[in-house]
């Protein structure tokens, strides 16, 4: 249990790193969010950090947003250095929690009894949003393409945007022109997604496991974090990428995927088809709310190219206020406010009533670890 009375030493060095200040409050809307504040809570207190996925980051911001004006002397920082980055840190003791595009991996959760004590971490999803393929190509908003197509340019084996594999599924004029498939340089939870997709629905074009890291031999471009792929494809006519939708922005194209018969484009609304369809993953704790989506589903309306991004936290804190304030901050961001807030920052997809009631429940349980 020593890792676990380490936590807030490495915490607070993270924290003096991202700028925390060690009097005052942090209100991200400034004077505004201060005044509203002033009605807030200010019997919780306490400060917690947590690291990780960069698709989050919108969405971070809203959540500790509306939370400052709940509970003006709680503070949250978060670093959005990527999922694994966060992922480590937790497990490292040197966050409260991580954000992560992808749950934590059986070998994690074992890992994580050395920094959060006995009942180790768990997952809650808090994020949801579809990946998108993202082209730049002038005078285009969208093309269809099945998932194959798609597996093949990422391999470099389709090289052409006039390609007949391209062409023949979709009715406008594909210019003669070089593409050029972006990748994430760093661990990435939307990279594993992506990659996850591709295995799932095509195996026999993307024989690799779902990964964060691109696989080593496919030599793209690459860039790091969401915002580093959707730059390079904004500024290299023929690029494509997949990025959080929600980092997509003009002047580039979205693409259609193949579902069943027909091409489901890009929505909060078919992300959120594809999650109501997702089961628990098996041999869990009750309170770890891991899923398991269903890539390959035929399922009118739904988009299968889906992130599901988590928050990670420690079944047990060193103390009572640290606890006070992860679980007011994790039941804030699974709550129908909080999703509300991350979906207009954010453009993501709230999770269903159901799933927010499960969420809220499974952060109950966080409790405080008992230290000789």
């Amino acid at each position: 249990m020593a890792p676990v009375r380490n936590r807030a030493v490495v915490s607070l060095a993270l924290a003096a790193a991202l700028g925390v200040s060690a009097c005052g409050s942090d209100y991200p809307l400034g004077a505004e969010q201060e005044a509203a504040a002033e009605n807030g809570d200010m019997s919780l207190r306490g400060s917690i950090t947590g690291a990780g996925s960069s698709a989050q980051g919108p969405a971070m911001d809203a959540w500790r947003a509306g939370f400052a004006t709940q509970y003006p002397r709680a503070q949250v920082q978060y670093s959005p250095d990527g999922s694994g980055a966060g992922r480590g840190a937790l497990l490292a003791g040197a966050v409260s929690f991580a954000g992560s595009d992808a749950y934590l991996s059986d070998e994690e959760l074992d890992a994580s009894r050395e920094a959060c004590g006995p009942g180790g971490a768990f997952d809650i999803p808090a994020y949801v949003s579809p990946i998108a393929v993202a082209f730049n190509l002038p005078g285009i908003t969208e093309l269809n393409l099945d998932a194959a197509t798609i597996a093949r340019i990422f391999r470099g084996e389709i090289t052409r945007w006039d390609d007949p594999a391209i062409t023949e599924q979709n009715d406008v004029d594909l210019p003669a022109l070089a593409i050029s498939a972006v990748s994430r340089s760093d661990d990435s939870g939307t990279t594993e997604n992506f990659t996850d997709y591709l295995h799932a629905v095509v195996p026999e074009v993307w024989p690799e496991e779902a990964d964060g890291t691109w696989p080593s031999g496919l030599d793209n471009e690459n860039a790091k974090g969401n915002a580093g792929v959707v730059s390079t494809v904004t500024a290299t006519e023929g690029a494509v990428t997949y990025a959080d939708d929600s980092a997509v922005g003009e002047p580039l194209g979205r693409t259609a995927l193949l579902v069943g018969d027909d091409y489901v484009p890009v929505s909060a609304e078919a992300a959120a088809a594809a999650v109501d369809l997702a089961a628990r993953v098996p041999g869990r704790q009750d309170y770890d709310i891991a899923l398991e989506l269903d890539r390959s589903t035929d399922d009118a309306g739904v988009y299968p190219l889906v992130l599901v991004s988590y928050h990670i936290y420690c079944a047990q804190y060193e103390n009572e206020p640290t606890a006070d304030v992860v679980r007011a901050f994790a039941t804030y961001a699974v709550s129908p406010e909080g999703q509300a807030e991350a979906a207009e920052a954010a453009m993501s997809s709230p999770i269903s009533a159901e799933l927010s009631r499960q969420a809220t429940d499974a952060i109950a349980t966080i409790d405080v670890a008992e230290i000789p």
